[in-house]
């Protein structure tokens, strides 16, 4: 493994460059990649270090650039021996698994910094999200400490400042209706892999009535969480606060927005 990696991963990380890392976390019986080796896959899809190379590394790649865009840990399995052996061309006969773990933190952009904006935003940090705050108003943007940047703007600029990527999650609780479509309609032109608004299901249908006459389609609607938050009968800015997270926890770390229920 080449010493230097790890400084990489601190490079990347500081530099906000996409990445993730391939482990080598299982062997058996005769494989080209040796156990805890490393490889480390930027966004652009150059690599540091090996895992054994071949077809398999070239599915690994594949798999991290996957990691890269869903924020999902994985581990790929391969058998080099009958038909996967004659496709990667690696006829050992062993057995490898390899854990690619993406490296950037998920990024949270929390619009409207009241009571509950504000505990949401400081629950996420600790959950590891990094965050993104705007508010339109100086005391309440500066509220969170926490936040890696601090926006204070006008609404109307949101796209011009704010540029949410597939590892985002765009959380709206402004002070008003108007202002909460307004984030809305801006958040789902991003590539934002998460989109929630504070409300309830009355101002759901009130909203997407007013999507679908705005030209939205039906996949744009899929991708709303109006009311966001799982369902724990929330009341208090602070309930509501691990409400939200739950769900964004949910969506980082399951791929989904609801928790794995027991049957």
């Amino acid at each position: 493994m080449p010493k230097d990696l790890y400084e990489e991963i601190v490079r990347l990380r500081r530099e906000r460059i996409p990445a993730a890392l391939a482990t080598v976390v299982s062997t058996r019986g005769s494989t080209p990649g040796k156990l805890a080796q490393k490889m480390l896959v930027r966004g652009d899809g150059t690599i540091l270090g090996t895992i054994g190379g071949g077809c398999v590394e070239a599915d690994v790649i594949r798999g991290a650039l996957d990691a890269i865009e869903t924020g999902l840990v994985q581990t790929l399995s391969f058998t080099l021996a009958g038909e996967e052996a004659e496709r990667t061309g690696l006829a050992c006969g062993g057995a490898i698994d390899v854990m690619i773990e993406p490296l950037n933190d998920p990024h949270l952009f929390v619009i409207g910094l009241g009571h509950v904006g504000q505990r949401i935003a400081k629950l996420a940090a600790t959950c590891g999200f990094k965050l993104t705050v705007f508010d339109d108003r100086p005391d309440f943007a500066n509220a969170v400490p926490e936040a890696a940047e601090v926006v204070c703007e006008d609404l109307s600029r949101l796209a011009e400042v704010l540029s949410p990527g597939p590892n985002s999650y765009v959380i709206s609780v402004t002070r008003g209706h108007d202002h909460d479509y307004e984030v809305l309609s801006w958040a789902l032109r991003t590539d934002a892999r998460f989109i929630g608004v504070i409300g309830s299901r009355s101002k759901r249908v009130q909203f997407f009535r007013q999507l679908t006459a705005d030209g939205f389609d039906e996949a744009d609607l899929e991708r709303v969480h109006l009311p966001v938050g799982i369902d724990i009968g929330a009341k208090t800015p602070d309930e509501i606060a691990v409400s939200v997270v739950s769900q964004l926890v949910a969506q980082h770390r399951l791929g989904r927005p609801e928790p794995r229920t027991e049957t």
